[in-house]
């Protein structure tokens, strides 16, 4: 929806409104202007139902305004004492219209100074559930969202199996652009494969200002941009458009800043011409092809030395095959007698699946790209629009056409664009099996989610649940994703000050005991 579409909608908001309340707020000693007014009728509607202002704020949070609106609907109902279950309900079902109802049809009598305690032990349930449903929605939504990690693409560094929280507020958190969805869940409802969430009404893009700009090296959550894997229906192969903020979420590296000169040359980063440096905590891994003296290897052996999973290597004659290694385990394997020659396997095959699709490039060897920046005056022709063509319409949202040399932005002819926001390049560290930005470009600023910053539970997934102490791996529990060094589990103090929290709170309510 553009701006001019949701000041009517907003204008059109107050108007039903008012029409359903104006003769309540008369009852409730006020003005029936005062209904109609945008924002004061709010807080005027919080003293009527003796709530405090700032609630009104969360009238306009999305998301959390559709927890609030229903109990808000019934707050007022109640302070005309309609208490009942049944007028509940039907507040709840009509979507409030039942206070028309009540406005025009009904002699109620307002109730100043009500008792804001629910009549009954379900009430103070239900009050308590919605209460921690509304926190719990405004720290997902805006300060730090539980992850998990699904692929192997960060593999070393963050493991398939690791429950991360995502902090919003390092890069500034973004305020949901589907305004109808349900709380704290994606884009499908759980056991049910039915989307989470209307298409419509929509806002557009806006991000709150963090404390840090996305730096080389940072690993980076965000919408996948190309996504259209239509996930909640079950059918294989059909595609479905999806919201930036209901596309699937993904973890990558970041290795390329707006405004930089990108590329790889043999599998290795290079960024305005120089090598991309990683921290000491960042553990690439390629194919490799090891050689060895013709003697029987044992494969369990090498496995488990190396602490890899069978599903990366494998041995043919006189050669072990491993599609995902690190630098640090063919040091090692070379220590072993037998091992004659350790080969990093370079992709040099052209292909059309790695981006700008246009064969020149394989996944080891891509560039030079430049990468867009907000502002930038990008220059269109046949050999640069590949480059630009996705960001141009999916991206920033305008029509495209090429007639011959001709091309064609919302209707008028041009030879430039002006980009209007900034673009990342973003890999996996699990080079040959990473689906990255090599497939399908750059990253838009507006697709990104937060900063991984704790991983407070890691389960291993080759191991049955039947063994559920080994399934954990204890060392990565409360452990920072950032940082340099090995990384430390801070778990033992998580246990002492929950250990400490339980024995003071014991002791408080003992105490209390006792004075009583």
């Amino acid at each position: 929806m553009t701006p001019i579409q949701w000041f009517i909608f907003f204008l059109i908001v107050q108007v039903v409104h008012f029409a359903g309340t104006w003769k309540l707020y008369q009852k409730a000693g006020r003005k029936p202007w005062e209904a109609l007014v945008p924002v004061y009728n709010a807080i005027v509607l919080m003293k009527i139902i003796n709530r405090p202002s700032w609630w009104v704020i969360l009238l306009f949070i999305p998301i959390v305004n559709l927890i609030m609106f229903p109990v808000v609907w019934v707050e007022t109902l109640r302070s005309f004492g309609k208490n009942k279950t049944v007028d509940t309900v039907l507040g709840v079902a009509t979507l409030g219209l039942y206070i028309y109802y009540i406005n025009y049809a009904v002699d109620v009598t307002y109730i100043p100074n009500r008792s804001l305690k629910p009549a009954t032990s379900s009430g103070e349930t239900v009050s308590s559930i919605l209460f921690a449903v509304v926190v719990a929605t405004l720290i997902h939504t805006y300060v730090v969202q539980p992850f998990t990690i699904p692929t192997s693409s960060l593999e070393k560094t963050l493991l398939v199996g690791d429950f991360l929280f995502v902090s919003k507020i390092n890069y500034g958190p973004r305020t949901p652009m589907t305004t109808i969805a349900l709380p704290m869940v994606h884009d499908s409802i759980p056991f049910t494969k039915s989307k989470s969430y209307l298409i419509k009404p929509h806002l557009p893009y806006f991000r709150f200002p963090g404390f840090e700009k996305v730096q080389h090296n940072d690993i980076v959550v965000f919408n996948w941009p190309t996504d259209t894997v239509y996930d909640f229906s079950g059918r294989p192969g059909k595609g479905v458009y999806k919201p930036i903020d209901k596309k699937s979420n993904y973890v990558k590296r970041t290795v390329g800043l707006p405004g930089e000169r990108f590329e790889i040359r043999d599998g290795v980063v290079y960024t305005n011409d120089k090598e991309l440096i990683l921290n000491d905590r960042a553990k690439l891994q390629y194919a490799y092809k090891i050689a060895t003296d013709g003697t029987a290897v044992d494969q369990n052996y090498i496995l488990n030395e190396l602490k890899i999973t069978d599903r990366f290597g494998y041995i043919a004659a006189d050669t072990l095959y491993f599609s995902a290694i690190t630098q640090e385990a063919i040091e090692k394997l070379q220590s072993f007698s037998y091992i004659k020659e350790a080969i990093r396997i370079i992709d040099r095959e052209p292909t059309t699946a790695i981006f700008p699709h246009s064969k020149k490039w394989s996944q080891d060897n891509l560039g030079p790209i430049a990468i867009p920046y907000k502002g930038e005056v990008v220059q269109l022709n046949a050999e640069t629009l590949p480059f630009y063509q996705r960001l141009i319409t999916d991206y920033e949202n305008n029509t495209l056409e090429v007639q011959g040399d001709q091309i064609k932005i919302n209707g008028v002819s041009t030879s430039e664009y002006t980009i209007k926001q900034d673009y990342y390049f973003m890999m996996g560290d699990n080079r040959h099996n990473s689906l990255d930005s090599r497939y399908w470009g750059f990253v838009p600023e507006d697709h990104i989610v937060g900063k991984p910053v704790f991983v407070w539970m890691s389960l291993d997934q080759n191991i049955p649940w039947g063994k559920a102490i080994d399934k954990i791996r204890w060392d990565r529990m409360f452990t920072t994703v950032g940082g340099s060094g090995e990384p430390v589990s801070y778990f033992k103090y998580f246990l002492i000050v929950v250990v400490g929290w339980i024995g003071y709170d014991f002791y408080k309510k003992r105490k209390a005991k006792r004075k009583s």
